[in-house]
């Protein structure tokens, strides 16, 4: 039985502030929507973050305590500090579990964690989009059958510009003809983290309930089962090694 996983939920809260219609589908925040469904499971104890806040909500102890951060993001990548990323990537390899929804893809958080570019095709253009469940036996695609269908949707197209998925769960088809590797895990130190493709502000994904399904069993998922902090992050082995002045003249001289 799971008890106490603490897990925030954290949005820029920018288009649902900007956007009537954004608002109009997410009263709550897209954050406070997730948040909402997730709470209707007595196991999880949930709070939510966003950009604006001091230290984008997630200052203090937050993050030490946090055993799972749900990241949404899409305009502004960019003006999340550098220093918060970094504190994030360090508790995913302690072993703090990360889902990342939609356009989080392009969040420095996890292009720092996945190492690549994470670029992509896309298109908004009302598409309908099927999700099939490649992996039945997977934790996150408990409840879920064969596929299940987004009336309307983003499409997000191939090639995906990700390291290859320890494990690939769900497959996207959008009308259009693309299709995208739309759940992906993988692992890194001793954290678990999940890509769930579903969730562009304009369309209400988050109340549909095959997608909150999957969200909460993420969530379940990559809960830590251990937390192993870095026991020696100022070891002499870590520091660079003395510069040699012979290597330097060279380079300056250009050569190598």
């Amino acid at each position: 039985m799971l008890s106490n996983t603490r897990v925030v939920v954290w949005g820029e809260f920018r288009h649902e502030k900007a956007d009537p219609k954004v608002g109009a589908i997410y009263p709550l925040g897209i954050h406070g929507t997730i948040a909402d469904f997730l709470r209707r499971d007595p196991d999880l104890d949930v709070s939510t973050a966003w950009l604006d806040q001091p230290d984008h909500g997630l200052g203090g102890d937050v993050l030490e305590k946090t055993d799972v951060l749900v990241w949404w993001g899409h305009i502004a990548h960019r003006e999340v500090s550098d220093e918060l990323v970094a504190r994030i990537h360090r508790r995913v390899l302690e072993g703090m579990g990360l889902v990342v929804l939609h356009s989080g893809h392009y969040s420095k958080i996890f292009k720092s964690l996945m190492g690549t570019t994470c670029s992509l095709k896309w298109r908004e253009s009302t598409d309908k989009e099927r999700i099939w469940n490649i992996a039945p036996h997977h934790p996150i695609t408990q409840g879920i059958g064969d596929y299940f269908e987004i009336p309307a949707e983003e499409m997000y197209g191939e090639p995906f510009g990700i390291p290859a998925p320890d494990e690939l769960i769900f497959i996207s088809w959008f009308t259009g003809g693309e299709v995208f590797r739309s759940g992906a895990t993988w692992q890194r130190g001793n954290g678990k983290v999940f890509y769930f493709r579903p969730g562009h502000e304009t369309y209400p994904a988050y109340h549909q309930a095959e997608v909150q399904k999957v969200i909460v069993n993420a969530v379940r998922w990559a809960r830590p089962t251990v937390r192993v902090p870095d026991s020696c992050p100022n070891s002499p082995a870590l520091e660079p090694l003395p510069e040699d002045p012979e290597a330097a003249e060279r380079s300056t001289m250009g050569f190598r």
